[in-house]
């Protein structure tokens, strides 16, 4: 869409381009892509959320013909009703997330890490697509704050304090979740591309510096938009949006500029 990739998004990319890390996106199984052997080398299997409810509201609501400003607090708005905030899975979204399962297990190397949004359906996502490593321990689940939504004016987007999530999901580690409440979210203003695409490169340089080289990423369609057309170098191939349930498997390159 024009909002995820006008002149903003450009800038990003501009900008990024200078910083001293830099990061460079390859498909799996491209053949100009480096070895994993290389110790700047990690594969990430990114993943966005199945279906949460505030998709199935907004699907619902363009089927009545329903229209509305996007970023808007409108009545016709379904992304800002209180009901949906931070919102989970549907029964479409978890059934998403259990198809994948076959598809993690098929890997030759198994993820030594799971990364998780600190949102409701992306960690919900993470712990059913990646179960088997929980079910077996042999990966640790972390909650993220920087792999989270772009944030601001829609209640979906924003995070329920962190005790719930501890509460609900005691299998995976929130200790990077520095604040109880959400602050992040802005009820009067969506974060700009720039502020996302900080947050992006703040996880991407955590992530750079972690001992696993095969890792999950659970997290959310304009998050992953922003990555893969502002943050980091990719071909085309990997620049579309991603569907509810889709997983791509790259490898990334860190560069010390």
């Amino acid at each position: 869409s024009q909002e995820h990739l006008g002149k903003a998004m450009q800038a990003l990319n501009a900008d990024m381009r200078q910083r001293r890390l830099g990061i460079k996106a390859y498909a799996f199984d491209d053949p100009a892509a480096p070895s994993i052997d290389d110790d700047s080398v990690k594969v990430v299997h990114f993943v966005r959320h199945g279906q949460g409810f505030h998709n199935l509201m907004a699907d619902m609501a363009q089927a009545e013909g329903r229209t509305w400003q996007q970023y808007s607090r409108t009545k016709d708005n379904p992304y800002v009703m209180p009901e949906i905030l931070d919102a989970p899975l549907t029964d479409k979204g978890r059934e998403q997330a259990l198809m994948l399962q076959p598809v993690v297990r098929s890997f030759a190397d198994q993820p030594e890490l799971v990364v998780l949004s600190s949102q409701c359906r992306a960690i919900q996502t993470g712990c059913i697509a990646f179960e088997h490593l929980l079910d077996d321990k042999s990966a640790p689940f972390i909650a993220h704050e920087d792999v989270r939504e772009c944030s601001g004016v829609h209640t979906c987007d924003k995070r329920r304090c962190k005790s719930r999530q501890e509460k609900e999901f005691p299998m995976v580690d929130f200790s990077e979740i520095k604040s109880e409440h959400d602050g992040l979210f802005m009820d009067d203003r969506r974060e700009s591309k720039s502020e996302v695409g900080e947050r992006i490169y703040s996880f991407l340089r955590w992530l750079s510096e972690r001992p696993e080289s095969h890792i999950g990423v659970a997290s959310h369609s304009g998050w992953l938009m922003t990555l893969f057309n502002g943050v980091v170098e990719c071909d085309e191939s990997l620049k579309p949006w991603f569907q509810t349930g889709e997983l791509r498997s790259v490898k990334l390159e860190f560069t010390k500029r």
